[in-house]
């Protein structure tokens, strides 16, 4: 079977129309506001959001109790909350995620693929460093979140 290769490029408007080029964002909120209200949020570029599943960091999150009309916790393609009594032990698992990164190991990845009307295989390069850079700007926003008495609502 002839596969094409199609590597990512946030450049390219195409390529970011594509639906295998997610985003998302994390706000800050309050369950029990009675009106929906964001304080405060975060977002995900695509590049991040593919660096959060390919380093298990949403895998590891799901040791957490995540609220979501799926029920399947923190996932692609969904919206999740996290109660603010979670917060800290989402920090240390961010931490601790953030530590296994080996910064000097850029890698390719396989984002998806698919065989009809022509095989590509849709991949993405992940730069250890921008990750870690999210990674430390979202470990702000969830202390931040937590001395602020504030709830997180994952939109991926």
């Amino acid at each position: 079977m002839n596969v094409h290769h199609i590597l990512i490029d946030d450049l390219n408007p195409e390529h970011r129309e594509l639906s295998i080029c997610r985003s998302g964002a994390i706000n800050r909120i309050r369950l029990e506001d009675t009106d929906y209200r964001v304080y405060a949020a975060l977002e995900i570029d695509a590049h991040d959001y593919a660096a959060l599943f390919h380093y298990r960091v949403i895998e590891a999150c799901n040791a957490l109790t995540f609220l979501s009309e799926s029920a399947n916790g923190l996932d692609s393609w969904d919206e999740a909350f996290l109660h603010r009594s979670n917060l800290a032990r989402l920090a240390a698992i961010l931490s601790d995620a953030a530590g296994k990164i080996d910064r000097q190991k850029s890698e390719t990845i396989v984002l998806g693929w698919q065989d009809q009307p022509v095989a590509v295989a849709y991949l993405r390069r992940i730069d250890p460093l921008k990750t870690l850079e999210f990674l430390e700007k979202l470990l702000s926003f969830v202390r931040e979140s937590e001395k602020e008495g504030c709830d997180l609502e994952f939109i991926l």
